[in-house]
């Protein structure tokens, strides 16, 4: 069973070991390089890597949600510079050759669960190196045993068997063993199979044999004299096998769960019961959980004390409500497994346990969830009662919570259900009060935990809602920059393969949106080399052909205005992917859709600050689209100034290449100043600007003064109506320098100069009001806000799925 401390660790800044090890797993050529004859990877001449770091590393490779291959391990092959002790493998794809590498390191610990590509070879190495092992799991799906199990012998054991088995004395060797489970080993067995297993193995002290198969009476575990702890966990028939587990005297803690009802019913219940925790003096820790074994719920007094009253009063002897367990009232178990046991024990008033495992409270479900994390059936409703307890906002200590869940879903990546309870879990854990005290570590983990998840199940509906739901709980894209490009590719898949016009679609592009918003080129250019901008265009084109204006076809457009942001690429890639024919079927589809004019115009504008583009813009079509638009007071001013804006930049290079006799250059600037003219320098805005460098090129085209006039009015109601963030940023790229220029130059006309004075003033007034509340030594710090179309916010948001 796990523990987890009260106390998080995760507020605590990440230590040095784990964040190199997370860069080395993402730059492995940092420490390897690729073998060109084996296609693996060699660790570099030279290094030398402790155990603390090899283990480390293969863990945080797993962690991260790559999928471990004989590539990975061979880093490992060089026993002088590398050095292994403990090897933990979930869901790796390694084979015998990978396994055989590890073993030669001479491992202690030894767990593998869901390595499905290992087989019968590898029980060959692990009897080969396996004199150094004191701890051997051997998990779901690891078929390593599976060719032992009908070997050529007769049906009983003994000296003229003709089993090689019996001849050599073993089936795992690995004298020095002391823990051992073999979980989930369902196939039909011969009745010697677990006598000869364990025969052997005279240290183990730990002994789990969870969901095997006939196991006999379990009369050979007699001959274990060191054996503390016995698991056995959904093993039929246990009925048969009481009597042998009564005299295991040594028994700290006894697992006889089950987690199918039909199973955990026992004969003579309450003395059966009786009878288990009255021969084994001590046990210390039960499991009775999916059992009959804790009765009805009839209390039953324990025996009269033989010791006579103190001060003449008759002592009342104690009572419990497990008749079962009366003679335990006077020591209780430190632990009691009772969940889901028949007749709801865990519901029970006086259960002599210090702990207990079931569905009754918090603390009992949480028990549960800590001591069923190997147990993916049972954890699956642990999990449903946790995400109740958040659902009805009654959970108490969320740190454990939220350990519990991550645990439970790192572990059981494959199980789709425990996936999509413990996403639904984590919705409401980050979406609660506590959600600000979670420090950066913590929040990685959950997300980095849900990206796995996501990954695992891409194809499945309510997995990938739950993901993006819980997503949409933290700072987007500040929090996941960390894992930028697989959430990427992971959204790109929903937005275009799952069910179009859907939930997850919707919320899909809404995220997508959000990390194209705010990010500097790198990942702008990264979303465009990943395909995002061909995926929008499809989509578009998906909803023009069936003539559908929907939430994903603007939000589309506004993911494609802020990827193409300062992106020349991504502008590119967006006229070769007919963008303008897309363009151009909205506008005439959709003529009254404002936020989806708004969006493809904030676009073109991206589009028109690419000088080597513009002169794909310069047809008569395009440019009487633009200027026609330049009358629009559609969503306020901003597709009449981005129309401006398009045509400004288009005019900047010049009359020579204005190669269109229709409409004329002079006419198309006459009708954008009166444009400009009209617009209130006190509306607010539905753009943001991350920098002004196209601004400010334009501030400088003195040959065609009516771009100046776009420009010089684009600063002066930006920093009127938002000066904390705007005259910072008109100071910091020289702004102020330019405008003074643009006042004493004989070139701009009147009114440009009076808005150019306007900006110098409104940031000479930002900073007086500055230096004013910031006092004698304090300081104001910068609002850091990024660029691109707005996205759809909370309308988006629905409760989460259970499993």
């Amino acid at each position: 069973m796990l523990s987890f401390q009260e106390v998080s660790k995760d507020s605590a800044p990440e230590s040095l070991l784990d964040l190199c090890s997370k860069y080395v797993v993402s730059h492995l050529d940092t420490i390897c390089f690729e073998d060109p004859e084996s296609k693996g990877r060699r660790l570099k001449d030279g290094l030398t890597l402790p155990s603390e770091i090899c283990e480390k590393l293969l863990e945080v490779y797993q962690q991260t949600g790559h999928s471990l291959e004989d590539k990975f391990v061979k880093i490992f092959e060089n026993k002088q510079a590398t050095r292994l002790r403990r090897v933990r493998l979930r869901n790796a794809k390694i084979t015998d050759y990978g396994l055989c590498i590890l073993l030669h390191h001479r491992l202690i610990e030894l767990d593998l669960c869901n390595c499905i590509f290992i087989t019968k070879r590898s029980l060959a190495f692990i009897n080969e190196f396996g004199d150094s092992l004191l701890s051997l799991v051997i998990g779901p799906s690891v078929n390593i045993l599976h060719d032992t199990l009908h070997p050529d012998s007769p049906e009983e054991v003994g000296e003229s068997s003709s089993s090689p088995f019996f001849k050599r004395g073993y089936i795992i060797k690995a004298p020095n063993l002391r823990r051992l489970a073999v979980r989930n080993l369902n196939t039909q067995v011969e009745v010697w199979f677990f006598r000869l297993l364990v025969q052997s193995l005279h240290n183990l002290t730990h002994l789990d044999l969870s969901g095997c198969y006939d196991l006999d009476d379990l009369s050979y575990l007699c001959e274990l004299n060191n054996l503390t702890s016995l698991i056995l966990h959904n093993v039929r028939r246990l009925q048969e096998t009481i009597g042998s587990i009564c005299l295991l005297k040594k028994l700290r803690h006894l697992d006889i769960s089950q987690s199918n009802e039909k199973h955990g019913t026992f004969m003579n219940e309450n003395q059966t019961l009786a009878l288990l925790v009255e021969s084994l003096p001590m046990l210390s820790s039960l499991d009775i959980s999916g059992t009959n074994l804790a009765g009805t719920g009839v209390a039953e007094h324990s025996p009269a004390p033989k010791t006579q009253p103190k001060n003449g009063y008759e002592n009342v002897a104690p009572q419990t409500d497990i008749p079962g367990l009366s003679s335990r009232v006077d020591n209780p178990l430190d632990f009691l497994g009772l969940y889901a046991t028949h007749h709801g024990a865990c519901h029970r008033h006086d259960i002599p346990a210090k702990k207990i495992s079931g569905d009754a409270n918090e603390d009992q479900i949480l028990t549960a969830a800590a001591a069923y994390i190997d147990r993916p059936e049972v954890l699956q409703k642990v999990l449903n009662d946790l995400y109740h307890l958040f659902r009805y906002e009654t959970c108490q200590n969320v740190c454990h919570a939220l350990t519990v869940v991550l645990e439970a879903m790192d572990r059981h990546i494959h199980e789709k259900h425990i996936q999509i309870s413990g996403s639904a879990t984590l919705f409401y854990i980050v979406k609660g009060k506590d959600k600000h005290s979670f420090a950066m570590r913590m929040k990685r983990k959950i997300i980095c935990t849900l990206l796995n998840g996501m990954s695992t199940h891409r194809d499945d509906d309510t997995m990938m809602r739950n993901g993006c739901l819980t997503l949409c709980q933290f700072k987007i894209p500040q929090d996941v920059l960390f894992d930028y490009k697989r959430l990427i590719l992971i959204l790109l898949h929903i937005v275009w393969e799952m069910e179009q016009e859907g939930f997850v679609q919707r919320i899909g592009i809404y995220l997508l949106n959000s990390l194209a918003c705010q990010v500097d080129g790198y990942q702008k250019q990264l979303l465009g080399d990943l395909g995002a901008i061909k995926k929008m265009l499809d989509l578009i084109e998906d909803r023009l052909e069936r003539k559908i204006c929907d939430d994903v076809l603007e939000v589309a457009w506004s993911t494609m205005w802020n990827v193409t942001d300062e992106t020349a690429i991504n502008c590119e890639r967006f006229l070769d992917g007919r963008g303008m024919d897309f363009f151009l079927g909205c506008l005439s589809t959709f003529p009254q859709k404002e936020e989806l004019l708004r969006n493809m115009m904030g676009l073109l504008g991206n589009v028109a600050e690419v000088k080597n583009l513009r002169s794909r813009l310069m047809t008569s079509h395009f440019v009487s689209v633009f200027s026609d638009l330049l009358d629009s007071c559609s969503d306020g001013i901003e597709v009449s100034y981005n129309a401006a804006g398009v045509l400004s930049h288009m005019a900047s290079d010049g009359p020579d290449v204005w190669t269109i006799t229709s409409p004329r250059r002079e006419d198309v600037l006459r009708r954008m100043v009166s444009a400009i003219e009209r617009w209130d320098l006190t509306t607010e805005r539905n753009i943001n600007y991350r920098s002004f460098e196209p601004i400010m090129y334009l501030v400088q085209v003195y040959h065609t003064p009516e771009c100046q006039h776009w420009a010089v009015w684009a600063l002066a109601n930006l920093t009127r109506v938002y000066p904390t963030k705007y005259c910072s940023l008109v100071e910091a790229e020289g702004g102020l320098t330019l405008l003074e220029e643009v006042i004493s130059h004989s070139e701009p006309y009147p009114r440009i100069k009076e808005l150019a004075a306007m900006v110098i003033e409104h940031c000479q007034q930002y900073n007086r009001q500055s230096q004013a509340s910031k006092g004698p030594s304090g300081s104001v710090g910068k609002d850091s806000r990024g660029s691109g179309g707005a996205a759809p916010g909370s309308r988006y948001l629905e409760p989460p799925l259970e499993g």
